[in-house]
């Protein structure tokens, strides 16, 4: 039996923007801060889940940037490899970051390389994680009859 959430499909919509909004905030605020992709990643991951929960895991999964959970970690390491050669290239050890300031006439904005690492953590932590949890989520979508009835003859049956 597929039971609707009604209000959950109806919420599920403008929140997932709102999870996805509130980690694109966690990961660029704490780019000069251990852990902004990391832990933004595990709120997109949340993003996924609750669409998952509402509408379905492939429904999710076709959400998902590059439509796929491992496209979207493999672009995660791509990123995140590629934040090293920079220094690399220079002679420098890889993984030296270095930073610069772009001018936009009111502000300057600041770009790194450890930004760059930290999107590549972000979109790894999503792809893989979201795709272990809708991986789950699509098991219970596809056996929901048949772990609801009970196994005939077995203990417990007064028959």
């Amino acid at each position: 039996m597929n039971r609707r959430l009604v209000i959950l499909e109806a919420v599920a919509g403008p929140l997932y923007w709102v999870i996805l909004a509130a980690s694109l905030w966690v990961l660029f605020r704490g780019h000069n801060e251990p852990g902004g992709g990391f832990i933004g990643g595990l709120v997109a991951v949340s993003a996924s889940v609750l669409w998952a929960v509402a509408r379905g895991s492939d429904a999710a999964a076709r959400r998902l940037p590059l439509r796929s959970p491992i496209r979207l970690a493999a672009a995660g390491v791509g990123v995140g490899t590629l934040s090293g050669l920079p220094a690399w290239w220079q002679g420098q050890p890889y993984l030296t970051h270095w930073w610069g300031e772009i001018p936009l006439g009111v502000t300057d904005l600041t770009v790194s390389t450890v930004l760059m690492f930290d999107i590549g953590v972000y979109l790894c932590v999503w792809g893989a994680l979201a795709g272990y949890a809708l991986a789950l989520l699509a098991l219970g979508e596809d056996g929901e009859g048949a772990a609801a009835e009970p196994a005939q003859g077995g203990r417990g049956d007064s028959t």
